[in-house]
């Protein structure tokens, strides 16, 4: 099989390179990519994740068995519709199923229908009514812009002040988009947060093992939200007793639900949870695989993804099977201003790659032969080790051994995981 990736990040790295070890599989291509993956064998192609003509021109041309999509924007603009409408086979939601993450009012009600559990919430579209409604409401309160927003429009305002400066971002200011003014506004939930995914298909749900972002830019969860600055998998003080429930009220009701509105779901339908007191609540749908939880991710699949989405495809059951010892855990090395205006095309000293250590890139160029910086997130470091302690061990210490004087990353990525597995 010949497969073809759409995306250019971390995500759709590590998709790639796990779909090479495909027993099946002889060439897998990344639209548009980034240098960094060619280390790996994955096979870059210069055609715009937005030109879906020139892409369905080269799936054909080139006999592509399968497309899967990594991001949100392709499969928001109906990469997904314009691929099977040339008969061409592609794993991911139509545009009508995207919504469930494109439209937080669309997956609110989603949820309401189906009794799925979640936050309370109202949504506005008038920036006054929205202020009125804050000004009499409880604080904390969580604020989100109601469309896209490449993981950062969600403001968890811990004051009233930051409540109506997070409004007048989204609603006045437009800071996501002259069309992405509308916000929902949803109470603030406690807990400990996870993100469970599945591959699913129609009615049919597969879960993986859950993982655990971290969203805040610097240590502590503090400062701004970021597209994810780590992740590890599986989170195992998280009991498998509230896995399965989130599953079961969760997952399978949002799937038969999507069906049942005339939406059905195909492709990785991505659930944050909380696990609160009174059981696990969804605090967002997304419609694709998370990054960066699917760099710790793919590396805990023991079967083979790329015959998996083949069965998928084709109405089988997938088969898959995860690595069920050890931890993999990843952290994010970002250019320094992110998630604002940073500089780009600085040089690199990266870790050594060995047998534990893999690297994923993201926001990465080419120059006179050598990687720079060329986005927020630049790269991701991944290791697996038998605890938690040993994978941090592994990474940081890659890290430390470098010049990163130009970069940022998070030095308590996991720190959650040791505290409570102690």
């Amino acid at each position: 099989m010949n497969l073809l990736v759409i995306g250019s990040g971390g995500r759709e790295h590590a998709i790639a390179k796990k779909l090479l070890e495909g027993s099946q599989v002889e060439q897998v291509y990344c639209a548009p990519g980034n240098p960094g993956m060619s280390q790996d064998g994955i096979t870059v192609l210069d055609i715009s994740q937005e030109d879906h003509e020139s892409l369905i021109d080269f799936a054909k041309k080139e006999h592509i068995s399968w497309t899967i999509v990594g991001p949100e924007i392709p499969l928001f603009n109906g990469i997904v519709d314009d691929f099977q409408a040339e008969g061409l086979a592609i794993f991911g939601p139509s545009k009508a199923a995207t919504q469930i993450e494109s439209s937080k009012a669309f997956a609110k009600e989603l949820m309401t229908a189906n009794a799925i559990p979640t936050a309370a919430y109202q949504s506005f579209e008038e920036y006054e009514e929205a202020r009125r409604y804050i000004e009499k409401g409880n604080i904390p309160v969580v604020i989100k812009a109601d469309g896209l927003a490449a993981g950062k429009g969600v403001v968890v305002a811990e004051t009233m002040e930051a409540a109506l400066e997070a409004l007048e971002d989204m609603m006045l200011d437009k800071k996501f988009g002259d069309q992405n003014t509308r916000v929902v506004i949803e109470e603030y939930l406690t807990g400990e947060e996870f993100s469970l995914m599945a591959f699913v298909k129609n009615e049919k749900v597969y879960p993986m093992v859950i993982s655990q972002d971290h969203k805040r830019l610097l240590e502590g969860d503090e400062g701004p939200n970021t597209g994810g600055m780590g992740a590890y998998a599986p989170v195992k003080h998280i009991s498998e007793t509230v896995v399965k429930e989130a599953t079961e009220k969760i997952l399978l009701p949002a799937a038969t639900g999507m069906v049942r509105n005339g939406t059905p779901f195909t492709g990785i339908l991505y659930a944050g949870v909380m696990a609160t007191d009174d059981g696990p609540k969804t605090i967002e749908f997304n419609a694709r695989f998370g990054d960066p939880e699917t760099q710790v991710l793919m590396n805990r699949l023991e079967s083979d993804l790329a015959d998996a989405i083949s069965a998928m495809l084709n109405g089988q059951e997938p088969g898959l099977v995860w690595k069920q010892e050890g931890v993999s855990f990843g952290v994010v090395v970002a250019s320094k201003g992110y998630p604002e205006a940073y500089e780009k095309y600085r040089p690199l000293d990266l870790p050594v790659i060995t047998k534990q250590m893999n690297l994923y890139f993201a926001g990465v160029s080419e120059t006179e032969g050598k990687l720079v910086s060329n986005g927020g997130r630049v790269y991701l470091a991944e290791a697996t080790g038998e605890t938690i302690e040993e994978a941090q061990e592994a990474v940081y210490s890659a890290l430390e051994a470098v010049d990163t004087s130009e970069y940022v990353y998070r030095k308590d990525i996991g720190n959650r995981a040791v505290v409570n597995t102690k």
